[in-house]
């Protein structure tokens, strides 16, 4: 149910191929949830400017049912930030990171919702 969208003008050939899976196991770790529910979108190439700049940089998403708050996103984001920074070369103050707690209605899978899966 965890889904990180990261969202970068690195070029998508300067991604490495397995940084995606990667992710999947740091916000596996960071959420504690399983790793079979956990995904992770890197989207590389895209057109953006940071503060009129071209230089790398970053917008990501961070979505889950529970597991995030105003503790826990710190937890979250120091963890992140570092993987992006080390793996991409974006500095950590060229990305942001938005937060999403969906309720379990709000999110679909195997053809119902997790409200029905937890009751």
């Amino acid at each position: 149910m965890p889904h990180f969208r990261l969202e970068t003008n690195v070029p998508q050939n300067k991604i490495p191929s397995d940084f995606s899976q990667r992710l999947c196991g740091v916000i596996s770790k960071s959420l504690g949830k399983p790793i079979n529910y956990c995904v992770a979108t890197v989207v590389g190439g895209v057109n953006m400017s940071w503060g009129g700049s071209t230089e790398p940089a970053a917008q990501a998403t961070l979505m889950s049912i529970g597991a995030l708050g105003v503790s826990e996103n710190k937890k979250h984001s120091k963890v992140l930030f570092e993987m992006v920074s080390k793996e991409l070369n974006i500095p950590p103050d060229r990305m942001y990171i938005s937060f999403l707690n969906q309720p379990t209605c709000d999110v679909g899978y195997n053809g119902s919702t997790f409200h029905e899966i937890f009751g």
